[in-house]
C-alpha cells in the first residue's frame, strides 16, 4: 500500500513540478526515485543506473533519427518562408468569411506535411490575428482554432502522418504509418467535423452576445511571464521569433513551391511502407548484428526517415536563396530536435522505473480490468490515463508501450485483433488526453496567442480533449464491430 502511495506521490510531483515549468530532465529522474524510497527495499543508484538510463537510452536509440529531421524540416519550412506562404495560401483561397476552417486547416496541412506544431502555431498566428479581426470574431477563439487543426486529427488519426506520435507505436506492433486507414479517417472526421462545429458555435454566441474581436491594443506574441517562462522551458525560443523582420528579404514562395515538400513527405511515405521496402532484400535483418529484427519492427520508421530526408533535400533546394544561411537554419533545427527527444525519453525512464516497483503490478491490474474482455479499451484507458498524466500523447504511450507493450500484443492476438488497430487506438488515445491545462504545448500555444486558461481554456478542452475522446470512442466501437480496414 505504501508503494502505492509513493507512486501517486511521484505522479502528482511529476504534474505539479511540470506546470510550474520546471525542466522533465530534472523532475522525472527525481520523481521516479521518490517512488522507489517509499517501496522500500529497492536500490536507489541501481534502478537509475539500470532501469531509468537504459529506458531513456533506447528510446533516443530508437526514435532520434525522427525528431532530428523533423525539426529540421521544421526550421527550413519556417525560415524559407514556405509555411507561412502555405498558411496564407489556404487562407486566399477561403477568404476572411471563413477564418475559422481556413486557421485549422492552415495548421492542418502543415502539421500532416511534419511540420513541428510550434513551428505551425507561430506561422499562423499572426495570420489568425487578421483574418479573427476582419470577421470580429473573438481572439479568445484563436487558441482553439490552431489546437484543432495542429493537435488533434493530423497528429493522430489520419492515416500517414509523419508525426512521432504516430511513428512510436510501429515497433511494438510490426505496423506502418498507414494502420487501419478507413478507421483513421473517420475518427479525423469526427475530430474536424465536431471541432469545427463547436467553434463555428461559440463564434455565433458570441456575435450573438454582441462580442467583437476585442479591443486590447494589438501587440505580436504578447504574453505574461509566466507564460513566457513556460514556453521557454519547452524549448520554445519566442525572443528570437519576436525578432524576426516582418518582410522577407527575398520574395516568399508560391503556394505551389510551399507545399510541394509536403506533400512529397507523404506521397514517399506511402510508396516506401507500401511497395518500395517490402521488396527490398532485408534477410540480413536477422543477424545478431543487425538486432536479429523482423522487417514490420523497422519498415514504417525507414520509410518517415527517407521520405522526410528526400524532402529536406527538396525544400532547400527550392528555396536555397530564401533561407538567409543554411548553415544557422540546419544547426537551430538540430539543436531544437534535442530537448524533445530527451524530455521525453526522461518521461519514459520515469515510466520504466514506475513500472519495475511491486506496487504498480497492483496498478496495472487494476487498469487491465477497466478494459473488461477488450484489449483495445484496456489499452485506450491506460494510454489516455499516462498521456493526460504527463501532459503528453508522445510520453504517455512510450511509457505504457515500454512496460505493458508485450501484453497488449499478447491480448490483441488471444482476441484475434489486428495489430494495425492496436496501433491507431494507441495513437488515438494519447493525442485526445494529453491536452490537459498543464501540457507543454498548451501553455506554449497560449504565451503565442498571449491569452491565459481562464479566457481560452475551454474551448482548448472541448476540441482537443473531448471531441477527440468521442472519435476515440467511435474508433473503438467500429474497430470492435468490423476490425481494421
Amino acid at each position: 500500500m505504501i508503494g502505492i502511495i509513493g507512486i501517486i506521490i511521484a505522479l502528482g510531483l511529476l504534474i505539479v513540478l511540470a506546470y510550474r515549468g520546471l525542466s522533465i530532465l530534472i523532475i522525472a529522474p527525481v520523481t521516479a526515485l521518490i517512488a522507489v524510497l517509499f517501496a522500500g527495499d529497492v536500490p536507489i543508484m541501481a534502478t537509475y543506473t539500470q532501469i531509468f538510463m537504459p529506458a531513456a537510452g533506447n528510446f533516443i536509440i530508437q526514435f532520434f533519427p525522427l525528431f532530428l529531421l523533423g525539426a529540421l524540416f521544421g526550421k527550413l519550412m519556417e525560415d524559407s518562408g514556405s509555411a507561412q506562404a502555405m498558411a496564407r495560401g489556404i487562407v486566399a483561397r477561403l477568404g476572411a468569411q471563413q477564418a475559422m476552417l481556413a486557421v485549422v486547416l492552415a495548421c492542418g496541412v502543415l502539421t500532416y506535411g511534419g511540420v513541428s506544431l510550434f513551428v505551425v502555431a507561430f506561422a499562423v498566428y499572426p495570420i489568425a490575428v487578421q483574418l479573427f479581426r476582419e470577421a470580429n470574431i473573438p481572439k479568445r477563439l484563436i487558441p482553439a482554432t490552431i489546437a484543432l487543426g495542429a493537435f488533434t486529427f493530423t497528429m493522430t488519426a489520419l492515416p500517414g502522418t509523419p508525426a512521432i506520435q504516430n511513428a512510436i507505436p510501429m515497433p511494438f506492433f510490426g505496423t506502418t504509418p498507414f494502420a487501419a486507414p478507413g478507421l483513421g479517417l473517420i475518427s479525423g472526421l469526427i475530430m474536424f467535423g465536431l471541432g469545427q462545429l463547436w467553434l463555428t458555435r461559440r463564434a455565433a454566441q458570441a456575435r450573438a452576445a454582441g462580442e467583437g474581436y476585442g479591443q486590447a491594443p494589438e501587440q505580436p506574441f504578447e504574453r505574461s511571464a509566466e507564460l513566457r517562462e513556460h514556453a521557454l522551458g519547452d524549448g520554445f525560443d519566442i525572443a528570437e521569433m519576436d525578432e524576426k523582420k516582418q518582410e522577407p528579404k527575398v520574395a516568399p514562395p508560391s503556394f505551389a513551391v510551399a507545399i510541394a515538400p509536403l506533400v512529397l513527405v507523404i506521397g514517399l511515405n506511402f510508396a516506401l511502407v507500401s511497395f518500395v521496402i517490402p521488396n527490398w532484400d532485408t534477410s540480413y535483418l536477422e543477424q545478431p548484428e543487425f538486432g536479429g529484427v523482423s522487417l514490420a519492427a523497422v519498415r514504417g520508421i525507414w520509410a518517415i526517415v527517407i521520405a522526410l530526408t528526400a524532402s529536406i533535400i527538396a525544400l532547400i533546394a527550392l528555396n536555397y536563396k530564401r533561407i538567409e544561411k543554411l548553415s544557422t537554419t540546419l544547426d537551430k533545427g538540430a539543436d531544437a530536435s534535442v530537448l524533445p527527444i530527451f524530455n521525453t525519453a526522461s518521461q519514459v525512464g520515469f515510466g520504466a522505473v514506475i513500472a519495475a516497483l511491486p506496487g504498480f503490478l497492483i496498478i496495472r491490474d487494476a487498469v487491465m480490468a477497466l478494459g473488461g474482455d477488450n484489449p483495445l479499451v484496456a489499452l485506450a484507458v491506460s494510454v489516455g490515463l499516462l498521456s493526460g498524466i504527463t501532459g503528453s500523447a508522445s510520453g504517455g504511450m512510450s511509457i505504457v508501450l515500454q512496460t505493458l507493450g508485450d501484453t497488449f500484443v499478447s491480448q490483441a492476438e488471444a482476441s484475434g485483433i489486428a495489430l494495425d488497430l492496436m496501433h491507431r487506438v494507441t495513437v488515438v488515445a494519447a493525442g485526445g488526453i494529453d491536452s490537459l491545462p498543464h501540457s507543454g504545448a498548451v501553455i506554449t500555444l497560449l504565451a503565442i496567442c498571449g491569452l491565459t486558461h481562464r479566457e481560452s481554456y475551454l474551448d482548448i478542452l472541448m476540441v482537443a480533449v473531448i471531441i477527440p475522446v468521442a472519435a476515440l470512442i467511435a474508433l473503438i466501437t467500429l474497430g470492435t464491430m468490423f476490425g481494421a480496414f
